[in-house]
């Protein structure tokens, strides 16, 4: 979680001709690390327009974002359009309480796509995930704000829905 405060033009070494690449430099104020380096992250690094997969973010540190990126460990990061950056405000209050903990339960489950219904999982450790079907090509449906797979005692993983942590009867239940 994380505000933007500036950010400039750089380069980033050369390209297989010799051309200089160019990168936007944001420099950040780190909010809070909710997976990641131990070190906080103060440049977030990107390409300069969207046409070449750069990731715009508003600066002057007003706005705050949930940036998911690749950490080179050294206080540098890279995001893409394909790297997960959301504004905060635009999060549910079950995906905010998620980041602390519960997300974290289901790091051993496998969450499958459901690109049109019908659809089924294949093993028990799996979540269907199907906004995209149900929801018309939905990314971020029902599912992913409000519901986490998290895996039950007996090795299952299940869709977990609510704020508060799933009662043990959620997580001992026999289907």
């Amino acid at each position: 979680r994380a505000k933007a405060v500036s950010a400039k033009e750089v380069d980033s070494g050369n390209d297989i001709y010799g051309n200089p690449i160019k990168r936007i430099q944001y420099e950040i104020k780190q909010i809070k690390m909710f997976k990641g380096p131990d070190q906080d992250i103060e440049f977030i690094y990107t390409a300069p327009s969207t046409a070449v997969c750069g990731r715009l973010l508003d600066t002057g540190g007003k706005k705050e974002y949930l940036i998911a990126g690749k950490s080179e460990g050294n206080g540098k990061m890279h995001i893409t359009l394909c790297d997960l950056v959301s504004t905060w405000d635009s999060l549910s209050p079950t995906q905010k309480k998620s980041l602390n903990q519960r997300y974290q339960m289901g790091c051993e489950c496998k969450i499958s796509r459901c690109l049109s219904i019908p659809c089924f999982v294949s093993s028990s450790d799996e979540c269907l995930w199907t906004d995209w079907a149900m929801e018309k090509n939905n990314v971020d449906g029902r599912q992913a704000k409000h519901y986490a797979c998290i895996k039950r005692s007996d090795g299952s993983c299940a869709w977990y829905r609510g704020m508060a942590p799933p009662k043990q009867e959620f997580l001992d239940i026999e289907d």
